[in-house]
C-alpha cells in the first residue's frame, strides 16, 4: 500500500503531515482522487538524482525534450483524448 496524503489534509496540517509521512517513505500526494505528486526527503533525492546528467545552461525544457527520443507507445490522438477526459472529470 502506497504512503498517501490528501491535498485537503496537507492544507490542514502542513508541514507536519509531510514530516510524519516521510517516515514511512515516499509521500504520494493524491488531489481529487488522483496521484499529484510524490515527495520524497533530500536523501532519497539525491540519490535518485546523482546520476542525471544536467542540461546545458541555456537550453530551455522543449528543446532538451526535443533532443531526445520519443520512447512513448502513445499517438497524439490517444494523448488528445486522455487529456479531454481528464480535463471533463
Amino acid at each position: 500500500m502506497q504512503n498517501t496524503l490528501t491535498a485537503v489534509e496537507l492544507k490542514r496540517r502542513g508541514m507536519a503531515a509531510i514530516e510524519e509521512g516521510l517516515l514511512k517513505g515516499p509521500l504520494h500526494i493524491i488531489k481529487r482522487n488522483r496521484p499529484a505528486a510524490v515527495v520524497l526527503t533530500e536523501e532519497a533525492f539525491q540519490r535518485l538524482s546523482a546520476g542525471a546528467q544536467p542540461a546545458p545552461p541555456g537550453l530551455s525544457a522543449v528543446q532538451w525534450l526535443l533532443q531526445h527520443p520519443a520512447t512513448g507507445r502513445h499517438d497524439r490522438a490517444d494523448i488528445d483524448a486522455q487529456l479531454e477526459a481528464e480535463r471533463t472529470w
